[in-house]
């Protein structure tokens, strides 16, 4: 059995358990969900339900033998069967995840398409949602696959005066859509952003252009099948709209990102970016 420890938006769920997914299958075990962390934080909640996913919730009772095997293998050096694997850094990719074995506790965030490459292609079908779209998203759905669409994601909320990550500024969406616009005809950009206020008061492109969270509210998982129909993308330095660029499976998209994902110039962030995709400053 594999478990993996849920934590933070949808976003990094995904990461988790596309990382655990990939272990668990290549193990050939089930693979489990250990959402005790949401109890605690009440801004945050279990966020894979409506994704087809092959895995089932951790039980109180599972999260709590692993723990007391893995203190039991500190304090005595025993080879109890139970392997527990924090995370020690965002990059480069972490190759006990890759080598761990069939009975592994996965504590971290795994924010690299390294760990699960190798199963693109399920990954991709079971982050597909299984309910259909409304008649708004379809209508949206329409007019994205009738133009040369553009997700354009923009990230303010909690990263506004955040200490690990800052908000991408103007001048990197103004360089990126230039950018894009050499390389791309005719490109359409679809807005995505948790404060549509300040994007409409803020950013402005010689483009045709749809602020798409003006819309009456969507979920994320709603937003992430749309950002994902487009055929190129623009990404804050947000797991959220990195998802929403790799579920998008063509070859020849265009996906351009920040060049710094953390604040912190001593965090190592070259895995997190996948080597086909651009990164920009500005």
């Amino acid at each position: 059995m594999v478990i993996t420890r849920l934590m933070g938006g949808i976003g990094n769920q995904m990461f988790q358990y596309a990382a655990a997914r990939r272990l668990a299958l290549a193990r050939q075990v089930p693979l489990k969900l250990d959402v005790s962390w949401f109890g605690s934080v009440p801004d945050r909640a279990y966020a894979l339900e409506p994704l087809n996913i092959d895995a089932a919730l951790a039980t109180p009772a599972e999260v709590a033998t692993v723990r007391e095997v893995s203190r039991l293998r500190r304090l005595f050096r025993i080879g109890y069967p139970w392997n527990w694997i924090h995370e020690r850094f965002l990059s480069p990719v972490d190759r006990r995840v890759l080598r761990a074995g069939a009975w592994t506790y996965l504590d971290g965030y795994w924010q690299s398409e390294g760990y699960f490459a190798d199963i693109a292609d399920t990954i991709r079908r079971e982050f597909t949602i299984s309910w259909e779209p409304d008649a708004q998203s379809r209508a949206l759905l329409d007019k994205i696959r009738a133009a040369n669409a553009v997700s354009v994601h923009v990230r303010r909320g909690d990263y506004v005066g955040s200490v690990a990550r800052s908000v991408c500024t103007p001048a990197y969406y103004a360089s990126c859509v230039a950018r894009l616009a050499e390389r791309v005809a005719k490109p359409h950009l679809f807005l995505f952003s948790d404060d549509p206020g300040w994007v409409a008061g803020n950013l402005r492109f010689d483009h045709p252009t749809t602020i798409v969270s003006e819309t009456p509210p969507r979920s994320d998982h709603g937003d992430l099948r749309l950002m994902s129909a487009c055929r190129h993308h623009i990404l804050a330095n947000s797991s959220f709209s990195w998802w929403g660029a790799w579920l998008n499976p063509r070859a020849d998209k265009v996906v351009l990102a920040p060049a710094r994902w953390m604040n912190d110039p001593r965090v190592v962030d070259r895995d997190v970016v996948p080597s086909a995709w651009e990164r920009v400053g500005g």
